[in-house]
């Protein structure tokens, strides 16, 4: 028997030699910085969750996760994911139609999509500060729409352009909520236009020569094939509005029960001064997050298949 006809079995030192190894040098520092800021934290977080302030083990602090308050804060802050990602999913959907299949100009979607990128991860203080320099009680806008109110009518009735004399507050759930759609729409932007991209020419012309509306093509081929990135895109704003916490304390000032706030106050100490019991907290809404992850990571499998 010929052994020259066998295949080759590299050693690792050739393979290393080869260079199929030495490229995964450059990975190193992603998996240090994996390991030390979400790997290492999250077994400290899941280990305190289960500890008492002696470090042994003990389920009493997953019983906080009962609580009313705590239970109240969750619902809060699902409401608030889930209204920001829904509307900031419709929108985004609808401004990522018009720069693909809207043929809107060139010009135009390299505006629309560099403002994206940086509106996407434009957050925290700086866009808390935005809002209340915008629509606080003396931001730029409401003083201007009290300029357009009568002179003459007030103190006797309410002015039709005083937005907080119609029930608006920026430091309430709905101005939370606003100030969450401003990074909500642009992500979506982001995530769906590689799917509208990815919509074949031919499915549109098949359909027209069958004789199918706009209509019947986009409710029977189009949002049939977007369904699930459209709802990926969706968990993945509804995970980044639920695990938001430095825009809501700075525009809020923890005024409103949202379990980040709640988590904040436990581990500094300002409620029960028990931290233990904010990693149980924490520990709720990892498994929350996870489950958004794993949701997003199947829809987007499913989006893959037809985007090759």
């Amino acid at each position: 028997m010929d052994n020259t006809s066998l295949p080759s079995n590299p050693s690792l030192l050739s393979r290393l030699r080869q260079g199929e190894l030495s490229n995964w040098i450059g990975m190193i520092p992603f998996f240090l910085f994996i390991l030390v800021f979400v790997i290492i934290p999250s077994v400290n977080l899941f280990a305190g969750a289960f500890q008492d302030t002696k470090g042994n083990f003990t389920l009493a602090n997953i019983n906080v996760l009962q609580d009313q308050y705590v239970v109240k804060s969750y619902i809060t802050s699902l409401q608030v994911g889930i209204i920001s990602s829904v509307l900031g999913g419709i929108f985004g959907f609808f401004v990522a139609y018009a720069i693909t299949i809207g043929h809107a100009p060139r010009w135009m979607r390299n505006i629309l999509m560099t403002y994206s990128g940086l509106a996407a991860n434009f957050g925290g203080v700086p866009l808390a500060f935005a809002f209340i320099a915008t629509l606080g009680h003396t931001g730029f806008i409401t003083a201007f729409l009290k300029q357009l109110c009568d002179p003459s009518t007030q103190g006797t009735q309410a002015c039709l352009f005083d937005i907080y004399e119609h029930g608006f507050n920026l430091y309430s759930i709905t101005g939370l909520t606003l100030a969450y759609l401003y990074f909500e729409f642009p992500l979506m932007v982001l995530t769906i236009t590689p799917a509208l991209d990815g919509l074949r020419r031919e499915w549109r012309e098949a359909s027209d020569n069958l004789g199918a509306n706009t209509f019947q093509y986009w409710f029977n081929i189009g949002l049939p094939v977007l369904w699930p990135s459209i709802l990926g895109s969706m968990i993945l704003l509804f995970a980044s509005a639920f695990g938001a916490f430095a825009t809501a304390q700075a525009l809020t000032g923890g005024s409103i029960a949202l379990v980040t706030i709640l988590i904040g106050q436990q581990i500094r100490g300002d409620v029960l001064n028990n931290p233990n019991e904010g990693y149980a907290l924490a520990f709720g809404m990892v498994i929350i997050m996870a489950l958004c992850i794993i949701g997003y990571s199947y829809l987007q499998r499913r989006t893959a298949k037809w985007l090759k």
